[in-house]
């Protein structure tokens, strides 16, 4: 058996001139949450829709639970479980009858399915609310019972689509217990995100998307480390700017300056060391400083060095 349960080489996706996806090779083993990090309109929702057989790839393959998703698409779907990331439910429906319509989509037999809906109910909180229609749920509780339905038919890989959007802070920490007690138990997950604070908590591996390409691929930690001490954003006058930046990188902690939308861009080897360094030249060349932002090193960090903006944007 493969180590991989997801392979993708040269994933692409186009519509008319619009390539919303531009030749993704990755790989996701098994029995791992693996993350998309990146912004709206990154390319993670057409990745998953094209893993999960709803629409097709312009361009390269993806194997997915060992089978083509173009060549042998019926397979991928018995394998996979898709919580997208608009509700798909009925909202005069209960909670129950939800999944019990779900489940005969999936093939479940009624002699199996009664009991599994108890399950994954009991497994999402929501045992207790099983009668009451949807459209009575708060946003968190439609999220949790979204993930039911993906559970359902107890797939081996569970693709979540910003599971967490819109929901409560309460609701949202009990989706990351969920997406940590499946994974304990051996499923393997899909997790897309805009959100660094839960790729850091979730994933043992981030890919980093923008425009349809992964920019950067590795386990948090190693991203993180690898980048560095931080970045350090200072306002000052255009023509200073050019006058105080070779001052700027010889100083002691300052990996590199550079000039970027209008603001000096300092990476420092430790941000806070750095900081003094910079404050204390520019007292000493009485150089202003219009604005000044420190970024400590993190995901978001990460992905703003690498791409030139905020993954909020």
């Amino acid at each position: 058996m493969s180590q991989n349960i997801v392979e993708t080489r040269g994933l692409m996706k186009r519509y008319g001139e619009l390539e919303a996806v531009k030749g993704l090779s990755f790989a996701i083993r098994r029995g791992e949450i693996f993350g998309f990090l990146g912004p709206n309109g990154a390319g993670k929702t057409t990745t998953i829709s094209m893993l999960s057989c709803l629409i097709e790839p312009t361009q390269g393959t993806a194997i997915v639970a060992g089978h083509d998703v173009v060549k042998a698409s019926s397979e991928v779907k018995r394998r996979i479980g898709l919580v997208p990331q608009e509700l798909a439910l009925y909202p005069t429906l209960s909670a129950r009858d939800n999944l019990n319509y779900f489940g005969r989509i999936y093939g479940l037999r009624e002699r199996e399915l009664r009991p599994r809906v108890d399950e994954v109910l009991e497994m999402v909180g929501l045992a207790e609310r099983a009668k009451a229609a949807v459209k009575t749920y708060s946003g968190g509780m439609k999220r949790r019972l979204n993930i039911a339905a993906g559970l359902l038919h107890r797939p081996e890989v569970l693709f979540l689509d910003e599971p967490t959007v819109g929901v409560d802070p309460q609701s949202r920490n009990a989706i990351f217990e969920h997406v940590e007690r499946l994974r304990d138990e051996g499923m393997t997950i899909l997790y897309t995100t805009h959100y660094m604070e839960e790729a850091e908590r979730l994933c043992e591996r981030v890919a980093i998307i923008d425009e349809g390409r992964i920019v950067t691929l590795d386990t948090p930690r190693k991203l993180i480390g690898d980048f560095g001490g931080g970045i350090i954003h200072l306002g000052v006058g255009n023509g200073m700017a050019d006058e105080i930046l070779p001052q700027i990188r010889s100083l002691p902690g300052v990996k590199a300056a550079a000039r970027m939308d209008g603001k000096v861009k300092v990476e420092a080897v430790q941000a806070q060391e750095a900081l003094i360094r910079l404050l204390e030249l520019f007292t000493r060349t009485g150089t202003d400083i219009t604005a000044l932002e420190v970024l400590e090193p993190n995901l978001e960090t990460v992905f703003l060095h690498l791409t030139g903006k905020r993954l909020r944007e």
